[in-house]
């Protein structure tokens, strides 16, 4: 167990929009934050991941160049929404080599440098420039899945009401307020059956974490939070027919994840999932085995994904809530698994939680379910 990969430290931003920041500035605020709740000086960093996807080039040099942590070295990853999850299974993987005992990963990205709008697509991709844009596949998706399931928009809306009573707690979180099946609905429509509160906001934001070997956390004397499990799969080509009410790229890196870390969809007791739309976490209850293959309503319906519930999903208030600047959004999920794991969570701590998951998904490319899944145990 020595080489066992820990998050002894976290740090985050709040996430918002901050046009009058510099993203230097942003990721700067994380990376503090983090080392200090580690106890770690600049100098005992061996190594730095650094996920963005839409920001810029060399964001990991330009955030830490003004802290004087030059000359080690700098990974920069872009893997669209996994690009902070891949860093941190980039990090996990450097201390369980043993190439290094401590480890900063970074994810960052200042949305509102592309002046607003969807997350712009690649010329060459099909399915973007004929309109398929997030918001429109999500809409399919959530389409069929009413049609299969039987569910209403009235379920689509409870998650999105679910999300902002848990973000109301969350001191980080770009919306801190609480909604109504009432004002969901009638919110302003983005893609049928998704209106505007059922759709997670674009902003600014950043999240750190410092990662280290367990002998080396338990010798500064940490509570070491162990990665039992980091997982990364891509989506799978497949022309003409696919099933829009399912995610198998999710269901494989799940099964990827509970082997790796020894556990069961049974023993988690958070799960902050990849909720960009509130059709995600109905379509994600299911592939990550949280219920049963169609049970995604009736969970949401038993009041279990409630922070009071025994299979707390997105106590942060997920992405529709607490926001995504998308190459932050897979390390501030792991700040919320360490938070609760620790019990540090305030008004929005689920009780007994002993491992919690992470879970991004992301990069709309044609023909794939999606271009990349990442998902995170973490176990106290």
């Amino acid at each position: 167990m020595r080489n066992s990969p820990c998050v002894i430290g976290v740090g985050m931003t709040r996430f918002c929009r901050m046009p009058e920041r510099s993203f230097e500035e942003i990721g700067r605020e994380a990376v503090r934050k983090a080392l200090a709740d580690a106890g770690v000086e600049r100098a005992q960093v061996q190594e730095v991941f650094c996920g963005s996807a839409l920001t810029g080039r060399s964001m990991g040099q330009r955030v830490l160049r003004d802290l004087g942590m030059t000359g080690i070295p700098i990974t920069n990853v872009e893997n669209a929404c996994s690009s902070g999850s891949t860093a941190l299974r980039d990090a996990s993987a450097a201390i369980a080599s043993d190439r290094a005992e401590i480890v900063l990963v970074l994810g960052i990205d200042q949305l509102t440098r592309l002046g607003g709008g969807t997350i712009p697509g690649v010329e060459t991709d099909l399915d973007p420039n004929l309109g398929m844009v997030m918001p429109a596949l999500y809409a399919m998706r959530a389409q069929r899945y009413l049609h299969d399931r039987g569910a209403t928009r009235e379920h689509l809306a409870k998650v999105a009401v679910k999300a902002h009573k848990a973000g109301k707690h969350n001191p980080y979180a770009q919306y801190r307020n609480e909604v109504t099946i009432e004002e969901v609905l009638g919110s302003r429509m983005i893609a049928d059956p998704l209106s505007m509160f059922m759709c997670c906001p674009t902003g600014d934001g950043a999240a750190a974490a410092i990662v280290a070997s367990e002998a080396k956390a338990l010798g500064m004397g940490r509570k070491p939070i162990r990665i039992a499990a980091s997982a990364l799969q891509s989506g799978i080509y497949k022309p003409g027919f696919r099933d829009m009410a399912s995610s198998e790229l999710t269901e494989r890196t799940a099964a990827k994840a509970y082997d790796e870390a020894g556990v069961g969809p049974e023993d988690i007791g958070i799960a902050e999932i990849h909720d960009a739309f509130s059709i995600a976490e109905l379509m994600y209850y299911e592939a990550l085995k949280l219920c049963a293959p169609g049970d995604g309503p009736a969970l949401l319906d038993s009041g279990e994904t409630e922070i009071s519930g025994t299979k707390c999903v997105n106590p942060s208030g997920g992405l529709l809530c607490r926001g995504h600047p998308v190459g932050a959004t897979g390390i501030a999920q792991v700040c919320e698994a360490v938070w609760q794991l620790r019990g540090e969570a305030g008004s929005r701590q689920v009780a007994d939680v002993r491992a919690a998951l992470t879970h991004c998904t992301g990069g709309g490319i044609t023909g794939l379910d999606h271009g990349s899944c990442a998902i995170n145990i973490l176990v106290s």
